[in-house]
């Protein structure tokens, strides 16, 4: 062998000697952060109990069963069979009606003449409603407004195509008074 090649095979063999297992240093360390970490004095409490609850619907008609399911797929959507209300579609459209109802934000109210009206703003619009007014996609008609309410009955069609009424309501936004 040449010099050259044992004085890299020497250098080599201590470099790997350098490397060795010694891991002193890491576990005189490791015995210093035991010893600061304060130990817990608190029990931790037992978790609480689960009381499952039953949801007994039986008196509920079950969106999902088969008969409904069935009805909506074997039949097609007959004006003439729906019942309940129905919206006028015949009426012209109010503006805030082009707007889902998230969207709509009530940021105040005004009273004028005994009249009460309720300022809902979308975007950067500020729109003045009163009771009868029509307010987002659901035929949803103002049926009350106070000073920190508006309340809408809105006209939606399940699947079967039957309309029913519910009740909706748009808050005084946080923060408008």
């Amino acid at each position: 062998m040449t010099v050259g090649r044992v004085a890299v095979v020497a250098a080599l063999g201590l470099v790997l000697a350098g490397c060795g297992d010694s891991q002193d240093e890491l576990r005189d360390w490791m015995e210093k952060q035991k010893a600061a970490t304060p130990l817990l004095k608190d029990r931790l409490q037992e978790p609480k109990s689960f009381k499952p609850f039953r949801y007994d619907g039986s008196e509920v008609a079950d969106p999902f069963s088969p008969a409904k399911i069935r009805l909506v797929a074997d039949q097609p959507v007959d004006a003439g069979r729906q019942t309940g209300p129905k919206p006028d579609t015949n009426r012209r459209r109010e503006p805030l009606e082009s707007f889902p109802l998230d969207i709509i934000r009530m940021v105040g109210h005004v009273t004028s003449a005994g009249q009460t009206f309720a300022l809902l703003q979308v975007e950067s619009v500020v729109y003045q409603v009163k009771t009868g007014n029509y307010v987002g996609p659901n035929f949803g008609r103002i049926v009350k407004v106070t000073e920190n309410e508006v309340t809408l009955r809105e006209i939606v069609q399940d699947g079967a195509g039957d309309w029913a009424e519910r009740e909706n309501s748009l808050r005084l936004a946080e923060g408008s008074k």
